[in-house]
């Protein structure tokens, strides 16, 4: 008795050290059952809002305890308790500056941790809510689209619509109607840390249930500012990687000793990572004979449910050890849109056609725009993706995963620029340099004339730095020159209306920049910069003709007179995302496209557009 009566006021001493303010208040939500996700049109709405897939099949799922819910998000005020030094993010990019808005900038792992330690110090049992817990709570016995109904009342609406720039507004947590359970927020404001893993519902009843046991993204849930109304519904779904932190995401808290269940998620490999030979491929010496390969399509519509949109665009390429191409683009409805996936197709070796499209990459509900591949030298591929806040291109971060059996399985993606910010579009065509030093051009920003900004890796990958400079022309193609100084040329910021060529001699850390005799290049171009195995640099563009291949001996001093991309027979391609159909004769190649390239060890040059595969060789180039 004596020891329970110590304890009683030992709990009582360290809660009373948390003021009012900076203690979360608790909100009891009762026992029940309810109907979780959505398998459609949602009952009630005013809208039209419709259902993700990820959300269904709706399914009955018990919560078979009392639970305590913070009344809102969790604050600025209360986090800092935690972590005083929080305090210097606030009003970062216009948001969350005061006590009692809702606090930002806080990763899972952040999250976590400020449950941990709101544990220790009161000796109560806190984590961040389950994925089922979320959405029970939220709804609070309501089966419409949000807990007020069809639609949200226009004082619980703050700017939900994507936006370029981001619209400060105020994350106060106490706003707008509570639920039927007094909580607060549960639409909009920030997105809410959940505590499980991201996965696809089974559609079977469950009682206290979790997510999967391991997965890559962790459940966000409530939708934010920013973003469009039916990302807010009580069953709309969306993810982030674990480690991801910005103006969008926050969290709030449950107070119970539940532990709910989780399982083990049946792996459901996409097309692309299937069946894939180990074995490392003999690749044919390079041929003594001009070699040119009728174009096909690397773009092929999925045979399954792979999600696939009208514009597929910005591809990347590489080879394999085991002989087999790969390709990714990314597929979507419009390229500020949450809906975009990072699709992938393999040719495999031997084989005549790429396959049709799978999964490759996707953050749910986040925008992807950016991807590129590298093979290194010891075999590892590496892929590097922009992931961005939310449905805008402009606010990416960095992400990186890494293959050691020839794209069968990837590593855990890895934030390595972490600010959501510009300068992290990737562009493809990465290079390695003599001494080992990872180059990746990234546009500098999403205009046309915003230049391509420098990033560095010295360890294969593992991190990466922004030099800081910005070159000329965006979507830049570099490579390293004999010397060891590095030459770009990029779309945009045309020097004496010339294409801007730029050169330096620190590894990117500064640039000098003059106009090149090359035409400039314009919207739905981009052009690759490459050197062969053979040795000559190589530059694809564009001339008034279409598709145009230059070749340099003498390391850019000098270029030959280019050769369109052409067999010279008559026909008419259809060259896909803002290409469309062209004609391929004599004296016309492929108007636009967005060019990425490899030169497989056989010496074939592997160069796609938008859409087409063209495969050629140096003696068919200087034929």
């Amino acid at each position: 008795m004596k020891k329970s009566h110590n304890r009683l006021i030992a709990l009582l001493f360290v809660t009373a050290s948390l003021n009012a303010q900076e203690m979360p208040r608790m909100v009891t939500i009762p026992p029940g059952t309810f109907m979780m996700g959505s398998s459609g049109k949602e009952s009630g709405t005013k809208t039209g809002l419709m259902a993700d897939k990820d959300e269904s099949p709706a399914h009955e799922v018990t919560i078979s305890r009392v639970f305590r819910m913070s009344e809102t998000e969790i604050t600025n005020i209360q986090y800092e308790e935690f972590r005083p030094e929080h305090k210097a993010l606030r009003g970062k990019d216009g948001f969350s500056s005061g006590d009692n808005e809702a606090v930002i900038f806080v990763s899972h792992e952040d999250a976590s941790a400020y449950c941990e330690w709101l544990s220790g110090k009161t000796g109560r049992h806190f984590r961040l809510p389950s994925e089922a817990e979320w959405e029970y709570a939220c709804r609070a016995g309501t089966t419409t689209p949000f807990y007020t109904g069809g639609t949200l009342p226009e004082e619980m609406m703050k700017n939900q619509r994507t936006e370029r720039e981001l619209v400060p507004v105020t994350l106060d947590v106490k706003f707008g109607l509570p639920n039927a359970f007094g909580l607060y927020g549960m639409h909009g404001n920030v997105e809410e840390w959940c505590l499980d893993w991201y996965g696809e519902y089974s559609g079977k009843a469950a009682k206290d249930p979790g997510g999967p046991s391991d997965g890559i993204f962790k459940v966000t849930r409530g939708g934010s500012h920013n973003t469009p109304v039916e990302y807010l519904r009580s069953a709309s779904r969306s993810a982030a990687l674990p480690g991801d932190k910005h103006t969008q995401i926050g969290f709030r808290v449950v107070e119970t000793d539940l532990v709910p269940g989780t399982f083990k998620a049946k792996e459901v490999k996409p097309l692309i990572e299937k069946g894939v030979a180990q074995r490392k491929f003999r690749w044919a010496k390079p041929s003594d004979e001009p070699v040119w390969m009728d174009p096909i399509p690397f773009v092929v519509p999925p045979s399954d449910k792979t999600p696939f949109y009208n514009h597929n665009h910005q591809p990347a390429i590489t080879w394999c050890p085991n002989g087999d191409l790969m390709a990714i683009w990314f597929s979507t409805d419009a390229e500020s849109g949450r809906e975009m996936v990072v699709l992938g197709s393999r040719l495999r070796k031997g084989a005549k056609e790429w396959e049709p499209a799978s999964m490759f990459f996707k953050v749910p509900d986040r925008n992807m725009t950016g991807s590129s591949l590298l093979t290194l030298d010891d075999g590892r591929i590496i892929h590097v993706n922009g992931v961005a806040d939310s449905g805008d291109w402009k606010r990416l971060a960095m992400v990186v995963r890494s293959s050691d059996d020839n794209g069968r399985s990837w590593s855990k993606p890895v934030i390595v620029e972490t600010e959501h910010a510009v300068r992290h579009q990737v562009i493809s065509g990465p290079i390695i340099c003599s001494d080992g030093t990872l180059i990746q051009c990234c546009d500098a920003g999403p205009g046309g004339d915003d230049g391509t900004s420098i990033h560095l890796s010295l360890d294969n990958g593992a991190t990466w730095e922004d030099t800081g400079a910005t070159i000329p022309g965006i979507h830049a193609g570099i490579v390293e020159l004999k010397d060891g100084r590095l030459m770009a040329f990029g779309r945009g910021n045309s020097i004496d209306g010339k294409m801007p060529v730029s050169f330096s001699s620190d590894k990117g850390y500064s640039w000098t920049s003059h106009a090149s005799g090359f035409p400039p290049i314009g919207s739905g171009q981009r052009l690759v910069l490459k050197r062969l195995n053979e040795g000559p640099i190589m530059l694809a563009t564009f001339t008034k003709g279409g598709m145009t291949i230059f070749l340099s001996y003498d390391e850019g001093e000098t270029w030959t007179d280019g050769k369109l991309l052409s067999d010279g027979s008559g026909r008419t391609i259809a060259g896909g995302a803002w290409t469309g159909d062209f004609t391929m004769d004599a004296s016309h190649a492929e108007p636009k496209g967005y060019f990425a390239c490899a030169q497989t060890p056989d010496g074939v040059i592997h160069l796609i557009s938008s859409r087409l595969h063209y495969r050629f060789n140096l003696l068919w180039l200087e034929n």
